[in-house]
Parts: C-alpha cells; sequence; structure tokens
C-alpha cells in the first residue's frame, strides 16, 4: 500500500536540498551505533571526504561497499552518533521488507556531481 504525502513543497524548498553523488571510500562495522550500521567515508570530489553512519547492513557487505557511487544529501548540519560526527545523509529507499536499498547511479559520473 502506498503511503500518502504529508506535504507538498514548492521548487525553491527542494532547491536547498543538496544531493550530491560521491564514491564511498571506506566502510566498516559501527560497533558503537545502538543499531547495526556501518561507518562510511564518501568523496565527493571538489566538496572533500564525508563521513557519515549508513543502517544497510542487512544488504551490503563493507568490503562490497567500497568503490560504490552512491546519493547523499550533504547540506544537513553534522549531528553526533555514537562516536562520529555524521556530515551526510546517504540516500536510499525502503521496501517492503524494511531493508534498505541505496541509491546509485545508473553510470559513472564525476563525485560531487549535484542531482537536480
Amino acid at each position: 500500500m502506498e503511503q500518502q504525502l504529508n506535504q507538498h513543497i514548492n521548487w525553491n524548498d527542494f532547491a536547498k536540498i543538496e544531493m550530491r553523488i560521491g564514491t564511498i571510500i571506506s566502510a566498516e562495522i559501527f560497533k558503537e551505533a545502538k543499531k547495526p550500521a556501518y561507518k562510511l567515508t564518501i568523496d565527493f570530489g571538489i566538496l572533500g571526504n564525508r563521513k557519515t553512519s549508513a543502517q544497510i547492513t542487512e544488504l551490503y557487505q563493507p568490503k562490497d561497499l567500497i568503490g560504490k557511487q552512491v546519493v547523499a544529501v550533504v547540506n544537513f548540519p553534522p549531528k553526533q552518533i555514537a562516536n562520529i560526527m555524521s556530515e551526510c545523509l546517504l540516500l536510499g529507499g525502503i521496501g517492503n521488507n524494511n531493508k534498505v536499498t541505496i541509491i546509485q547511479p545508473e553510470q559513472a559520473v564525476e563525485n560531487g556531481t549535484r542531482i537536480a
């Protein structure tokens, strides 16, 4: 069953969200997290490397994430998650089984490319 939208936004609201493509350069088990997660470092090209935590342990192994291009929001304020400061939000889809599938570009593009 499809969920109802809570609220409509306008173009200006959407334009404030900085979604960029980056490449995962490191991934490890996040032992200190409350829920199963990985610590990731993502290379966003000219924007530099950013760290984040991602609850994607059910479908992915750390070694398989290295080199994957992903989409993330890069303009949220940093957020403390256990012992790391999260600097971006990895985007994914939540399936019927509540497992998160990461969003990836169909073809390789330059790190830092903005989603429009």
